[in-house]
């Protein structure tokens, strides 16, 4: 019924979010327009009025989080949380096709990073740093299971969350395929890939980088048109999900100007 928080959520301290509490304020707040990162609830807390709160927020398709009554309290500083709590997202998220019109908009073929899983906010917001200074015309991430726009990734984006597209979508897999009838070609990262740079990137294109622990899904990774990894020549075989999205954003920017 309900996903238990990450890992890296767990770390989120109250002054990285903008919290609202209460079960009043937590549905009045449901009712408005404001983009919410998530509801957390706490164990135990199933009550009618909660369960109402509850159904109102599936009906939004907001994530819903179960945590400790010790965690709510943390987070919402000794208030009164009644059991409840929102998180505002730090900025509205977009949908896919407003990624795809941003590209059409400057006449430029779509550029695309799909986070697939992503949970360390801290790793979400230097994707969107470079994304920006990439000239990416947005992110995807799932609802689920990854980082979302908190105020921990906009401090790590350095104000480039500002000027990212960021969409929240309910399946990446369905997401792919969709993007796949749109003529973009999907690439996952995966160290059982082809070198990124013996691969044409060319064109319309997505680049899915995986979790932090699990690289991507077995779904995501069998609806790929392609798979590439990065050349690696020392003792590690891997490299920060971050910093390997960001050489591939640029092996892509190499190949287009090679063009």
């Amino acid at each position: 019924m309900f996903n238990s928080e990450t890992k890296e959520e767990k770390k989120e301290t109250a002054v990285n979010e903008t919290v609202i509490c209460g079960r009043n304020p937590v549905m009045e707040l449901i009712r408005t327009n404001k983009e919410i990162d998530k509801i957390l609830v706490a164990f135990n807390s199933k009550t009618g009025t909660i369960n109402a709160i509850l159904e109102k927020a599936r009906a939004k398709k907001i994530p819903i989080r179960e945590v400790s009554k010790t965690k709510l309290d943390f987070l919402t500083q000794g208030n009164n949380h009644q059991g409840i709590a929102a998180v505002i997202a730090a900025r509205n998220y977009c949908s896919v096709d407003d990624i795809l019109n941003e590209a059409a908009k400057k006449n430029q073929d779509p550029f695309i990073i799909i986070c697939d899983g992503v949970e360390d906010p801290h790793n979400l917001g230097a994707i969107i740093r470079t994304a920006e200074a990439a000239g990416v015309h947005g992110i995807i991430i799932p609802k689920n299971r990854s980082a979302s726009l908190n105020a921990t990734v906009a401090k790590a984006s350095s104000g480039a969350i500002e000027y990212v597209n960021v969409a929240r979508v309910v399946n990446i897999t369905d997401t792919i395929k969709y993007l796949k009838e749109k003529g973009v070609w999907i690439y996952g990262a995966d160290m059982d890939g082809e070198n990124a740079t013996d691969t044409s990137l060319l064109g319309s294109i997505g680049i899915v980088v995986g979790n932090e622990g699990n690289g991507i899904s077995r779904l995501v990774k069998e609806n790929c048109d392609g798979i590439v990894k990065l050349p690696m020549f020392g003792k590690i075989n891997s490299l920060n999900v971050s910093v390997a999205a960001g050489v591939l954003m640029y092996e892509v920017i190499r190949q287009r100007n090679k063009k």
